[in-house]
């Protein structure tokens, strides 16, 4: 029988055998936050480590769920098993996930080797929800040994995945238009391999080439990022990309630079729930009948927004008055 919900610790245990009653339990409580979430983490200390995360990003449109579940296929046909991570967009209504993307991999469905679970965004730029790190840490601790990170596609923002992955690959289609554009994302910087999805239609070529001329003015280090061309919706190429993602993690293990990722990575989630938990406790401060009004002051020109600032953050470590 799987634990309740409210026991973590038996939750990761049976999680860990294979329920993924438990395991959809352990990855609500992280979505959901507050102290719940934190148990889960308290849980997950001293365990995983072994897991590979991919991050796949791309506009709109390019494909990135057609591609995830193909590369879903290609690792089963080789024996790995595998978790996708789909951030969907938020229901502006429920702000949950509005499941797209689990709808489009249901050729996955009743495979045990494969678990696929969609989270919400919840405005989050960047594409990635708040808790996607724990997420991730949540599937690597119950012994899942792949993990792709499936973002929605964002614009700019769609860099945000290259702090939370391993290996990032980037999705463009043939025609995927303004090349300054996609340098101004950072696109160029952070993706360690790119793919020319839709292959088949006319331009593949060009924007192949077109990237790899991209890359001659970017700082590669001892990696040059391959560009791999794919049509997921029938599986061309997806062999050759999987084989190039698994390339990419030997090299980061032999060159100790996935150790140095890992450790920013950590870095970066700690700053990260650092700032979130200042917010939460600024907001707190500012709903003091003492601060309600501060607002209105820096409004009728009464007070500057800096120093309504440093009221409020002065406020942190102040009790309230009696």
């Amino acid at each position: 029988m799987t634990p309740p919900r409210d026991d973590p610790a038996g939750l990761l245990e049976a999680a860990r055998t294979g329920d993924r009653v438990a395991l959809a339990r352990l990855l609500s409580a992280v979505e959901r936050g507050g102290q719940q979430a934190r148990a889960v983490g308290r849980a997950c200390v001293g365990l995983g480590g072994g897991a590979h995360t991919v991050g796949v990003t791309g506009a709109p449109g390019s494909g990135k769920s057609s591609l995830t579940s193909a590369l879903a296929s290609v690792a089963r046909a080789q024996g790995d098993r595998i978790a996708v991570l789909a951030v969907d967009p938020s229901s502006p209504f429920t702000g949950g996930a509005i499941l797209g993307d689990r709808v489009r991999m249901q050729a996955h469905a009743t495979d045990d080797g494969v678990y696929i679970r969609s989270m919400a965004t919840r405005g989050n730029l960047g594409g990635l929800a708040l808790a996607t790190p724990q997420a991730v840490r949540v599937l690597d601790a119950v012994g899942w040994p792949w993990i792709v990170v499936e973002t929605v596609g964002v614009g700019q923002a769609e860099v945000a995945i290259a702090g939370e992955a391993d290996s990032t690959v980037v999705v463009v289609t043939p025609g995927w238009g303004d090349s300054v554009q996609a340098n101004k994302a950072g696109l160029m910087e952070t993706g360690d391999l790119f793919v020319v999805n839709k292959a088949d239609r006319p331009g593949a070529a060009d924007t192949r080439r077109d990237i790899l001329q991209m890359l001659e003015f970017s700082d590669l280090g001892d990696w040059e990022p391959p560009v791999v061309e794919t049509v997921a919706i029938d599986g061309h190429g997806c062999e050759h990309l999987w084989s190039e993602i698994g390339r990419h993690r030997d090299h980061l293990v032999a060159s100790g630079e996935l150790a140095s990722r890992r450790r920013q990575r950590l870095a970066n989630e700690l700053r990260e729930v650092v700032q979130h938990q200042i917010a939460e406790r600024v907001r707190a401060v500012a709903a003091r009948p003492e601060l309600v009004h501060i607002t209105d002051e820096v409004l009728a020109g009464e007070l500057d927004p800096q120093e309504a600032a440093d009221r409020l953050l002065a406020a942190l470590v102040d009790p309230p008055p009696a």
